[in-house]
């Protein structure tokens, strides 16, 4: 095993630890609390006349879901900090011409019945560096799920995750339009767009892994060569080929963490229940 497995392997252990710790501890706490995070979820009578049981795991399904999706991000930024310079921002100067120029691109993108219809390509906003212009340029900050500098090639990446990339229209548009306005003022502080490109991830296949990613909301804006998907996001962020296996495999062997963690909850929100395993 080498330095950098090692170093993964670590770091997705103590990940799911502190996760289960943590998730543990705030629903157990807030158990008696009406405005606590999952008894906050059980409002919804038309479950609630379903039973307490369904009503529990429906509300806990949904909280487990999106607090793992955090953990998930928060690993992923650790482990690319083994092989590059992260950042979760971008900060520099964009003109109007390019913000208009992205508008109308993306407009094509979404119009798929029109005359001026397009499907994704890298090359549609290539050269949009050409669009700037002193007059018009103004500075901006703009936030980024990861801002990737690679030291080694001076490559830059900028990737947009959502863990599971189940997207609407709407929000498709705006992810590709966010990472486009990132580009921008990356490429405008550079003086180029070489050595820039964009992704859109997922941390999971919702198809199966190995399987064809169909997501069609996500490809109406984004070309196959922006998209990073389940096992080829972990391979990216890790730098290996081995990266997904060894972050699912080491997310195994301690995912009775977690499972403890949710027998913790279970009790303190239904105590006649029999924990997992007992039956």
């Amino acid at each position: 095993m080498d330095s950098d497995e090692k170093s993964i392997r670590a770091m997705v252990r103590m990940a799911v630890e502190s996760f289960s710790l943590a998730f543990a501890a705030r629903h157990v706490a807030d158990a008696d609390y009406e405005e606590g995070a999952l008894n906050m979820k059980m409002h919804n009578v038309f479950i609630a006349a379903l039973g307490p049981e369904i009503l529990y795991y429906s509300a806990l399904v949904r909280s487990l879901e999106s607090s793992l999706g955090s953990m998930l991000e928060k690993l992923a930024v650790n482990i690319a900090r083994l092989h590059y310079e992260v950042s979760r921002e971008v900060v520099g100067s964009i003109g109007r011409r390019q913000i208009d120029f992205i508008a109308e691109l993306l407009e094509s993108y979404k119009n798929t019945g029109g005359a001026n219809h397009k499907s994704p390509r890298v090359e549609d906003y290539r050269g949009i560096l050409k669009l700037a212009s002193g007059d018009g340029l103004h500075e901006k900050r703009h936030a980024s799920d990861y801002c990737l500098y690679d030291p080694q090639d001076g490559m830059h990446y900028l990737i947009a995750l959502k863990v599971g990339g189940d997207f609407d229209n709407k929000k498709a548009r705006s992810e590709k339009e966010a990472l486009l306005d990132q580009y921008c003022l990356l490429a405008n502080s550079l003086g180029s767009e070489e050595k820039i490109r964009i992704y859109f991830a997922t941390a999971y296949n919702k198809y199966g892994e190995r399987m064809a990613w169909k997501q069609e909301m996500v490809r109406q804006f984004f070309a196959d060569e922006e998209l990073l998907i389940g096992g080829e996001f972990w391979n990216f962020i890790c730098r290996s080929e081995r990266g997904y296996e060894i972050v699912l495999d080491e997310y195994s062997r301690n995912a009775r963490c977690i499972v403890d963690a949710l027998d913790r909850v279970k009790a303190a929100y239904l105590p006649g229940a029999t924990r997992e395993g007992d039956a």
